[in-house]
């Protein structure tokens, strides 16, 4: 039996009848638990839209490329999410056909479209091309950030951090993970102790289950100080405790890369403004021209609105100046623009919506991390999902 005590995220108790019922029948449904997706290139047609994934190490420009090919052939993006951690990056992007508004169920358009994604990354590891079996359901964005991401094993830090900044220096300093052996019960006792935020138990469990891992006790609470306490008591699936240091250790840089993953310091820019097709790749390109990387995305368009959130900095991790967000301002065009949290300035506000000239749709222009090239660009994905 699991009990929770949960809040909305300004800590009031949840009224909404709606959102209560919406917790409710989703627990309690079957389909709330998805399969794995194993790691294959490939695209399968479906009736909403087809899912892109995509994950690899950073090269500027590579995503700009995907994008281009995206946009000839006629792909518009409808969501999408990204985030980078040690020098590894993972997307996963919904897309639909331009003039239909649907999935692409064209069997030659799809192969087209694998072709020309096999052929921009050939000479690139780890690229493997096959068609996908369709999946018996599909894993949540963040979900399969986390596995792709573990799969792709950026918790072993992957290559030097950028000038100026230490490797996780941002969150490790704020993050404790200990584990440590519970012989008398053949448990292992696994307490991390971090900075509260929203998700924090769902990245945490997510790459626990990833791992292999069976949680048998848990307790989770808030600290003072804004802080966050789990405790779980696991065995591996096949009955064990930790058994060995290599793997103590292992568990330890896991958790730790599953709370930095979702944490991005940096200048928190929201821009609201009608979808249109070119618009992630216009927004993306002023980004790049201005100096700018994007350290995370959130892309979302319903309605014929698309809201876009960017976690911005220059690529040393420095505070991104005023002069450069005004330029921005001026170049994105008619959309509204709200820098909605600078870290690095130390300001830690929130700034006025702004108007300026834009555009809107969803193409991945450069949204990709900063330090490192993209010296291998290991996975495409594409599947569809079934309503």
């Amino acid at each position: 039996m699991d009990v929770l005590n949960v809040t909305e995220r300004d800590g009031n108790k949840v009224l909404d009848e709606r959102t209560i019922s919406y917790i409710q029948t989703t627990l309690e449904a079957d389909d709330c638990y998805y399969p794995g997706v194993c790691n294959t290139v490939g695209v399968v047609p479906a009736e909403e839209y087809t899912a892109i994934e995509l994950s690899g190490t950073d090269r500027p420009g590579l995503l700009s490329e995907v994008c281009a090919v995206l946009a000839g052939m006629r792909c518009a993006v409808q969501s999408a999410e990204l985030w980078t951690h040690n020098t590894r990056v993972a997307a996963v992007v919904h897309v639909t056909d331009a003039g239909s508004g649907g999935a692409i169920d064209d069997e030659a358009r799809v192969g087209d479209i694998s072709r020309r994604l096999e052929n921009l990354l050939r000479g690139q590891s780890g690229v493997r091309a096959a068609a996908a079996a369709a999946p018996g359901g599909l894993t949540h964005k963040e979900r399969r950030l986390h596995q792709m991401m573990f799969d792709d094993r950026d918790y072993d830090g992957g290559g030097a951090s950028p000038p100026g900044q230490r490797r996780g220096e941002c969150v490790r300093q704020r993050t404790e993970v200990s584990v440590t052996p519970c012989a008398e019960r053949g448990y292992t006792a696994v307490v991390v102790r971090c900075r509260d935020r929203p998700k924090l138990l769902f990245d945490t469990v997510c790459t626990i289950t990833d791992m292999q891992y069976v949680i048998h006790h848990g307790t989770v609470s808030r600290e003072p100080g804004d802080g966050a306490y789990q405790e779980y008591y696991i065995r591996h699936v096949d009955g064990h405790p930790v058994r060995s240091e290599a793997e103590r250790q292992r568990v330890v840089q896991c958790l730790e890369a599953a709370i930095e993953r979702r944490t991005a310091d940096g200048l928190e820019l929201e821009i609201r403004t009608g979808d249109r097709t070119g618009l992630l790749s216009d927004i993306t390109r002023i980004f790049r021209e201005n100096g700018l990387t994007i350290r995370r995305a959130e892309i979302s368009s319903e309605g014929g609105e698309a809201v876009d959130t960017f976690y911005l900095s220059d690529p040393q991790g420095h505070p991104v100046e005023a002069k450069t967000i005004e330029a921005i301002r001026a170049q994105i065009g008619e959309a509204r623009l709200r820098v909605k949290h600078n870290p690095f300035a130390g300001d830690g506000g929130d700034n006025p919506a702004a108007d300026v000239a834009g555009s809107t749709a969803f193409l991945f222009g450069s949204l990709f991390k900063f330090y490192r090239p993209f010296q291998n660009f290991r996975l495409i994905k594409l599947y569809s999902i079934i309503n």
